[in-house]
């Protein structure tokens, strides 16, 4: 995979220079490289406990990207996933530590372990005092005796950093991380496996599946399980941590693991408020990317029972803005819609071949989602299917509420529909089609008159013409071709669509943007879903 990188070899040293560079001057470095990669507090002045942390690079923004005012003093990097060398741990203990002492954490895998075990030993020769802590917070493998440190360990970066900036002693510091410690559970899923700079990306994770329990250096998860949604997903990951921690209240980190979108982050988080453990979730961490495993597109969850003490110094004050603080969760809330938004529909008549012909008309539309979808990537963002699906959905679920009877309000309610529930441009095209339509209608106009009218009206709105690769190059021949029956509409409808992939410069829509060669051999989307609609009619 291509990637914004000079050499793989430098990957690391590039990335903390810019993160010292942008941190106007909040962060400095050790004159070191590339051997030593250690990122300090520019305003340390060693009149307290220092926090040193570190490991391999490849999680960012941990560790250096939460080295500032109450969070650690200095973090020391490695290479990506690889541990730093004993060299550079001792260099980042004896940069910030004075009399107060040091407190190293430790994510507990074998070469963190022994490196900074070892820092720690010859600083002692040294005659500094220092502490260390193994954060061992998986839960995937509980019966393990060596559990891998993950993202909890934020919450002992927080927790402990909060104490350190308050002047707490070096014994204080270190008990209460201990406490945080032996209470963190974390647990991860993903759905694709990271890239790690420089070697060819690892395709283990089966088409259809996650894997769950993983953890932050690419390694294997427990198992791969069969993926559905964001709902079975989170509840997988709550139950397993569940099973490993008790009934108090808790405070949850939502973690992003480096690929995944805000978007999905969002309803990762709305799944965590919603799920089993709701009751008990009482502050919230993120939804963030907080301890990445470069650009893996998956999410950890890190649960700590609520004690007085360690919630004060999680909404302790902070200097580093990717720590994203903590939040009490509080019911939602719900405010009204402006007056004169809410939809308001004529009296629901019935009249059961037109509610038979609608859903027919809708079932197209959706059964189209994932071709209309294909389409439109090729020549937009890739969600015209989507976009027409949910509002097929929204009309046929609001069926039972049209006036089905009287066709002029029933073009009328079509279009109020539309206007709440599609999205875009197409969702206000549409809505004017159809309102105009029943304008027209209530005008005395026949239902092929009207629906010319609604032609004519979002022609004139949206200015497309014949030729500009729009919906309009096969709507316009469909409703001409209706005074000769529904298959000769149809059939004008498919040689208007299928001709839209003979014109290679848009001039309407989001495909002005895109180059002839994208466009060439591709029906525009709206076009083909309006030629797929009249088939089916026909």
């Amino acid at each position: 995979m291509t990637q914004f990188i000079n050499h793989k070899d430098r990957v690391v040293t590039d990335a903390i220079d810019g993160l010292v560079g942008s941190s106007g001057g909040q962060l400095a470095r050790l004159d070191g490289f590339p051997h030593i990669k250690v990122v300090v507090r520019s305003d340390w002045d060693k009149s307290k406990v220092a926090l040193v942390s570190g490991g391999g690079s490849g999680h960012e923004p941990a560790h250096a990207g939460f080295v500032g005012r109450g969070l650690l003093t200095t973090a020391v990097c490695g290479e990506v996933f690889a541990s730093p060398s004993l060299d550079a741990v001792l260099a980042g203990i004896l940069a910030v530590t004075g009399k107060p002492g040091c407190l190293l954490i430790v994510k507990n895998y074998t070469g963190d372990r022994l490196n900074f075990g070892l820092a720690a030993e010859r600083a002692r020769a040294l005659g500094l005092k220092v502490n260390m802590v193994i954060v061992d917070d998986d839960a995937a493998l509980p019966e393990l005796p060596q559990q891998r440190g993950l993202a909890g360990t934020l919450f002992v970066h927080k927790i402990a950093g909060a104490l350190a900036e308050a002047g707490e002693d070096l014994d204080k510091v270190t008990a209460a991380a201990e406490d945080v410690i032996a209470r963190t559970t974390t647990l991860g899923m993903s759905l694709d496996t990271c890239t790690v700079p420089g070697s060819p990306k690892e395709q283990r994770i089966a088409h259809g599946h996650a894997e769950l329990g993983l953890g932050i250096h690419g390694e294997a998860g427990v198992e791969q399980v069969a993926y559905t949604n964001a709902r079975d997903a989170m509840a997988m990951v709550v139950e397993k941590l569940v099973v490993s921690s008790n009934t108090q209240p808790v405070v949850a980190l939502l973690n992003n693991l480096g690929g995944t979108s805000d978007l999905e982050m969002s309803v990762l988080a709305n799944e965590l408020l919603n799920s089993p453990i709701s009751h008990r979730l009482k502050y919230l961490i993120g939804p963030a990317p907080l301890m990445t495993s470069l650009d893996m597109r998956g999410f950890s969850v890190s649960l700590l029972p609520f004690i007085k003490s360690h919630i004060l110094a999680l909404q302790a004050p902070s200097g580093r803005t990717a720590w994203p603080g903590m939040r009490e969760l509080k019911p939602s809330e719900l405010m009204p819609v402006p007056e004169g938004l809410k939809p308001v529909l004529a009296a629901a008549t019935k009249h059961p071949a037109r509610r038979d012909f609608i859903k027919k008309c809708c079932t197209v539309l959706i059964a189209a989602e994932a071709d209309l979808n294909a389409l439109d990537a090729k020549s937009g963002d890739g969600d015209t299917g989507s976009t027409l699906s949910t509002a097929a959905r929204a009309l046929i679920d609001s069926l039972d509420q049209l006036p089905l009877a009287d066709l002029s309000q029933l073009y009328r309610a079509i279009g109020l529909v539309l206007s709440q529930t599609m999205g875009g441009s197409s969702g206000v095209l549409l809505a004017i089609f159809f309102t105009a339509a029943g304008d027209a209608s209530a005008k005395g106009k026949g239902p092929i008159g009207a629906l010319a009218a609604g032609l004519e009206r979002i022609q004139q709105v949206g200015g497309a013409q014949i030729g500009d690769r729009t919906m309009i190059d096969a709507l316009r021949p469909a409703l001409e071709g209706l005074n000769n029956g529904i298959e000769a509409a149809a059939a004008a409808a498919r040689t208007g669509a299928d001709g839209t992939s003979r014109i290679l410069m848009a001039k309407a829509g989001r495909a002005t943007y895109v180059s002839a060669e994208n466009l060439a051999g591709n029906n525009d989307p709206g076009a083909e879903a309006v030629a797929r609609l009249f088939e089916q009619m026909s």
